[in-house]
């Protein structure tokens, strides 16, 4: 990995953020490292380092730059970043826009956006018309990922818990 790193690769650089910031991989916790090089590896094109970076904030209270994080992943395709910006706007009030977003990212198959745009349906706050859209692509996309070998591994990890 640190061959990769010493490369500029984006990924592997995200990979040993995220080492340093949870204390995994036999190295050291520390989020002073952790936070000098999610930027460089999301300046090289990272998205999950975007991402990260948008809940490192969000938690911290930065939501400024949790959304703006956030907002550069969702773009470049992350749904769960779209999730989050749902919530942030939820939280911030704008209850239509994060409708907006939870709808693009369930759409995308994100189970946790499905579930709010469930909830929210309930609620009355979604039409049936929304709501059966975004079910219909939700079960696309959760159609189109689904293999033998994914199903396999998913049956593994329910036995292990």
């Amino acid at each position: 990995m640190m061959k990769r790193v010493g490369a500029n690769d984006a990924d592997s650089i995200c990979m040993l953020a995220n080492s340093y910031y949870q204390g995994l991989n036999g190295f050291q916790q520390d989020h002073a490292k952790a936070m000098g090089l999610y930027p460089r590896a999301a300046d090289l094109g990272c998205i999950k380092a975007q991402n990260q970076l948008g809940g490192i904030y969000s938690k911290g209270g930065y939501l400024k730059k949790a959304k703006f994080h956030y907002e550069a992943a969702a773009m470049a395709g992350n749904e769960i970043a779209r999730y989050n910006l749902g919530c942030i706007e939820y939280n911030s009030g704008n209850i239509e826009r994060a409708v907006k977003h939870w709808t693009i990212a369930a759409s995308v198959g994100c189970y946790d956006a499905m579930h709010e745009m469930r909830r929210f349906f309930e609620k009355g706050k979604v039409s049936r018309e929304s709501i059966d859209a975004t079910l219909s692509a939700y079960n696309n996309s959760c159609a189109e990922m689904r293999s033998v070998a994914r199903d396999a591994y998913i049956r593994a990890m329910i036995k292990t818990i």
